[in-house]
């Protein structure tokens, strides 16, 4: 799982919650049931069962694989809408292309991230390139979907290609975590994600042992996800593993720490940890449209059906 690394974490700034801060308390672990998305690639869905007021502003992730494929085997999805939030696709490893009605689009790899705003709608598809196809190969990645406020939703579409090399790094006071800022910031230090809905997201590896405690804003949920390898989280330590969920209470210290012995496959802990400030509006969601009324989803499904939304570019290519 490489992502972004640095051979010495001690190079980077280091960070750390202060002494006086309140641990914010592990509310739920939840595991991940497992299924398949797009033309069939496997996918664990990260936030099932978690009630959405300790999810907001975030609406679902999806951790894709992590899977080794045969050629032929790599999948993508087919071209569909979105409406009315974000869509934040990290590939850690492996590669994927992406096309939009608008004319937008681009390759990400190791450690890049699209960001897209869906907005007032688009059709989108992503799907491995055919050299990847062809020749098979390990495939790794999230996709996080964030909800825009009211004022938002019919915005125009735009897209931030976020490369790896553009990530803040940070670490621990010891060394012994690395911390990738993909969005928002974390005690000063900002990543190049913009965001229309102040969150923060980062992805830290733990090395065996490691402990990080970071500073969080009061006014944000907290959520850590395991990517891979064990550890614990929280002052009590609560266990958590693989595919598994924490949701943390108020405070201003969020603590997580990597098991000692991680298992063979996996040697350090790999967690995405998310923040962000609930918007607190309805919200009606099916599907890909994220609206705040009935109205508004009946609308965008019926302005989806009258190509309202952008139609399936003409050109060879991703989707033909």
């Amino acid at each position: 799982m490489p992502a972004v690394t640095v051979e010495n974490p001690l190079t980077l700034p280091r960070v750390a919650a202060p002494a006086d801060a309140v641990s914010r308390p592990v509310l739920a672990v939840t595991t991940a049931p497992q299924g398949f998305e797009g033309e069939g690639f496997p996918v664990r869905r990260a936030f099932a069962g978690i009630n959405y007021q300790y999810l907001d502003p975030f609406i679902m992730m999806d951790q894709m694989g992590e899977v080794e494929y045969a050629p032929g085997e790599p999948k993508g999805t087919p071209w569909h809408p979105h409406r009315g939030f974000e869509t934040v696709t990290y590939i850690i490893d492996g590669i994927f292309d992406h096309q939009d009605s608008n004319g937008g689009g681009g390759t990400i790899t190791n450690g890049d991230t699209q960001w897209m705003t869906a907005g007032s709608g688009l059709l989108h598809i992503e799907a491995p390139p055919e050299s990847l196809v062809v020749s098979g190969g390990l495939f790794h990645g999230l996709q996080l979907w964030v909800n825009l406020p009211a004022a938002d939703k019919m915005m125009a579409p735009r897209y931030q290609d976020i490369r790896g090399g553009q990530v803040q790094l940070l670490t621990s006071p010891d060394g012994g975590a690395l911390l990738r800022v993909i969005a928002g910031e974390l005690d000063g230090h900002e990543g190049p994600g913009v965001t229309h809905t102040p969150i923060t997201m980062i992805h830290a590896t733990l090395r065996p042992g490691a402990e990080i405690s970071l500073p969080w804003r009061e006014d944000f949920n907290g959520l850590a996800y395991v990517m891979a390898g064990r550890g614990t989280v929280g002052a009590d330590r609560r266990p958590v593993h693989t595919g598994q969920t924490a949701v943390f209470g108020a405070g201003g210290a969020l603590t997580i720490r990597a098991d000692e012995k991680q298992d063979g496959h996996t040697p350090d802990l790999e967690v995405v940890v998310l923040g962000g400030q609930p918007i607190r509006e309805p919200m009606a969601h099916y599907g890909p449209f994220v609206m705040n009324t009935q109205a508004e989803l009946r609308q965008a499904f019926e302005d989806f059906q009258a190509g309202r939304l952008g139609t399936i570019p003409a050109v060879h290519g991703m989707g033909e």
